[in-house]
C-alpha cells in the first residue's frame, strides 16, 4: 500500500513546499532507474534458478518450496520494474496525468503485494518445515505427507493473493491517506501477520538451525540447506522489515508524512528489491563447494545446495550396505 500511498499524496519538487531541492526530479529518476537495472539483474538469477530446479535437478520436498519463492521474486521484480516506469513517467515523462492513472496505481499494487507476501510466507514455510525436521525427526518422517509441500505452496500463493486483495481493494488510497477505520484495521492485520506471526517464526527456526550448526561444526560442514535458509531469513530481516515498522509507524503519525514518504519509499524499494535479487545468488555462492575449481557448472552448484542432504543418505545407506 505504500506504493499507493506515495502516489496519492504526489513528487512535489518545489523547493518551499515540499523541502527537496529543485533537482529532486532528476535524482529520484536516477534513483528509479537503477532500482531498474538492479531489478533486471535479480530477474536473470531468478530465472536460472527456476529453469534449473524446475526441469534439470529431481525436486524435492525443500526444491519445492525454492521453486516457489523463486517465482515469486521474480513476479515481485517485474512488477517493481512496472511500477518504476510510472514513477519514471511521473517524474519526467510528458503524460502525468494519462486516462486509467489510479487503476493503473491498483493493478500494479496488487501484483506487488501478491508477490511480497507470498515470498515472505514461503520463506516461513521452509524455515519452519527445517526446523521441525530437525527438532521432532521421527514424529516430522511419519507425519509429513508426499505432496505436503504442493498443498502448502498452493495454500500460501492463495493466502498471499487474499492478503493484497484485501489490501489493495478494500482500502483505496484515498480511505489510506484518510486513515478510515477499514484501513487502519487491515494495516493492523497486515502487520500482524508480518511482524508478528511470519518474523518470530522464520528467527526462531534460523536460531534452532544456527544452534544444530554450531553442534556439528567441529565434526563436519554445515548442511548447505541450513546456511541458505539461515542467510536469506537474515537478509529478509534486514532488508524488509525496518521498512515494514516505519511505514506502520508513519501511518499512524509517529513519523513525519511530508519530506520523508518519497525518500523513504525508494529507500524501502531499493531494500526489498535487494532481498529478492539477493536470495538466487545465495544459492550460487552457498552450492559451490569450499574446495572446487573455479570452472563448476550450474547444474552442479545447485545439485550441492539442495540435495546434499539425499546425496549424503544414499552413501551412509551404500556403506552400511558393504
Amino acid at each position: 500500500m505504500e506504493f499507493n500511498g506515495t502516489s496519492q499524496t504526489g513528487l512535489n519538487t518545489s523547493e518551499d513546499q515540499s523541502g527537496f531541492g529543485v533537482n529532486a526530479s532528476i535524482h529520484f529518476a536516477i534513483a528509479a532507474s537503477c532500482a531498474v537495472a538492479l531489478c533486471l539483474f535479480g530477474m536473470l538469477g531468478n530465472i536460472i534458478v527456476f529453469w534449473y530446479l524446475c526441469f534439470r535437478i529431481p525436486k524435492n520436498k525443500y526444491t519445492v518450496y525454492i521453486i516457489n519463492l523463486t517465482a515469486a521474486d521474480f513476479l515481485f521484480l517485474t512488477f517493481t520494474v512496472f511500477i518504476m516506469g510510472i514513477q519514471l513517467n511521473k517524474l519526467i515523462g510528458g503524460n502525468d496525468d494519462f486516462t486509467g492513472k489510479e487503476q493503473l496505481y491498483i493493478f500494479a499494487e496488487i501484483f506487488y503485494d501478491f508477490a511480497q507476501y507470498s515470498g515472505m510466507f514461503f520463506l516461513t514455510a521452509i524455515s519452519v518445515e527445517r526446523c521441525l525436521a530437525v527438532l521432532f525427526p521421527i514424529w516430522y518422517q511419519c507425519n509429513r505427507r508426499k505432496n505436503q509441500s504442493s498443498i502448502v505452496c498452493i495454500c500460501l500463493w492463495i493466502l498471499g493473493c487474499s492478503e493484497s486483495l484485501i489490501e489493495n481493494l478494500a482500502c483505496s488510497p484515498k480511505d489510506f491517506m484518510a486513515q478510515t477505520n477499514t484501513c487502519t484495521g487491515i494495516e493492523i492485520m497486515t502487520f500482524v501477520i508480518s511482524i508478528g506471526i511470519c518474523l518470530p517464526l522464520m528467527v526462531t527456526s534460523s536460531l534452532i538451525l544456527l544452534l544444530r550448526i554450531q553442534r556439528t561444526l567441529r565434526q563436519q560442514y554445515p548442511p548447505r540447506l541450513y546456511v541458505i535458509i539461515i542467510t536469506t531469513v537474515f537478509v529478509f530481516i534486514l532488508s524488509v522489515t525496518p521498512f515494514s515498522f516505519m511505514w506502520f509507524l508513519m501511518y499512524f503519525n509517529l513519523l513525519p508524512f511530508d519530506v520523508h514518504i518519497v525518500s523513504l519509499f525508494y529507500a524501502s524499494v531499493f531494500c526489498t528489491v535487494l532481498n529478492s535479487t539477493l536470495n538466487p545468488y545465495i544459492y550460487f555462492i552457498v552450492g559451490r563447494h569450499r574446495k572446487t575449481t573455479p570452472k563448476v557448472s550450474i547444474h552442479e552448484i545447485l545439485q550441492r545446495a539442495f540435495h546434499e542432504e539425499e546425496a549424503k543418505r544414499k552413501n551412509n545407506q551404500q556403506r552400511s550396505v558393504y
